[in-house]
């Protein structure tokens, strides 16, 4: 598994196995549980709506929408989930925009029948996670059973209907700011102006580390990491096939990589998680409905393959 798609410096405790704990009805019984410290001060944003403690922030079943004017109207169950069956709000780990943090997954401008075909795959079993300590990832199939065809529709058609946020970028590098993941396996750059060796791996962390994880903009950037010489890479494979080694990734996702309906579009959107899909594939924990079409692009690579192609993909323009 490669670790640094996964949000892991070193391999997780062998206990770690939340496919194991995460047996209960209630969703919410899965997540890993607790906020940011909360220091009691009222936080804002430019051009922001209101002002907020951590805790207000991050409520399970009622996050702070900081930008109303970014999105239609909510669904109940994006804006405020259920609490009385253990629901938290889709709004929560993906925000009101749908743009997610690299731990979890990018959902706006996504097709409502991509969509739906994702609930039932987690409904289902068919899509999992190869990191048995992501509890989000366990949380996910839960949250799908535990949804009404009705509410799962709701959310598909909203976040169909708001269009993706570019706030990703990938550098080349050698040494990148010292970092250390969260409990969410979340790289966080650490205080200071210490660097690290990059190494042969993707780190993907925000540019503010407050801004994204304490105050949850759904505009902070992020940067992804990456050896020189990644993005060339990374676009040959993409664009050629690399002599045989895939399959050109327009035959699918089309041109720009912008989405040909049921297949998503995936331009800019972040490198770990397209690096976790691409190895999630390739060893069948992922392997829903429209999954065999990969079948042939994910059998012959590598991680570092992978790291070149995510990288890539997320460089492109999602417009």
């Amino acid at each position: 598994m490669p670790l640094w798609a996964y949000g892991y410096v070193d391999p997780p405790p062998a206990d770690s196995d939340y496919s194991k704990k995460c047996t209960v009805q209630r969703p919410v019984d899965c997540a890993r549980g607790g906020t940011p410290p909360d220091d009691g001060r009222k936080r804002t944003l430019p051009g922001g709506t209101g002002e907020w403690t951590v805790t207000e922030i991050a409520n399970d079943y009622g996050p702070v929408d900081w930008y109303p004017g970014d999105h239609p109207k909510m669904p109940d169950i994006v804006a405020h989930g259920d609490k009385a069956r253990g629901i938290r709000a889709c709004a929560l780990c993906h925000f009101p925009n749908g743009t997610g943090k690299p731990e979890n997954a990018p959902v706006s401008g996504t097709s409502v029948q991509y969509f739906m075909n994702q609930m039932a795959d987690f409904k289902n079993g068919l899509r999992h996670t190869s990191d048995k300590n992501k509890a989000n990832a366990w949380e996910m199939p839960l949250m799908a059973a535990a949804l009404t065809p009705e509410e799962a529709k709701q959310a598909a058609e909203y976040f169909a209907a708001v269009k993706y946020y570019p706030k990703n970028k990938v550098v080349e590098a050698d040494v990148i700011p010292k970092f250390a993941p969260n409990a969410n396996n979340l790289f966080l750059p650490a205080a200071g102006s210490n660097k690290v060796p990059l190494g042969n791996r993707l780190v993907e962390m925000p540019d503010d580390p407050d801004d994204a994880q304490n105050i949850r903009n759904p505009h902070s950037p992020f940067t992804a990491y990456v050896p020189p010489g990644t993005l060339k890479k990374g676009e040959m494979l993409a664009t050629t096939g690399g002599d045989g080694k895939t399959i050109r990734c327009d035959v699918c996702h089309g041109p720009g990589l912008r989405g040909l309906d049921p297949v998503p579009a995936i331009a800019g959107r972040q490198a770990s998680y397209l690096a976790r899909q691409l190895y999630d594939m390739q060893i069948g924990t992922r392997r829903g409905l429209w999954s065999p079409l990969m079948k042939d692009v994910v059998a012959k690579l590598t991680e570092d393959d992978m790291m070149a192609l995510a990288a890539y993909v997320t460089s492109l323009s999602p417009q």
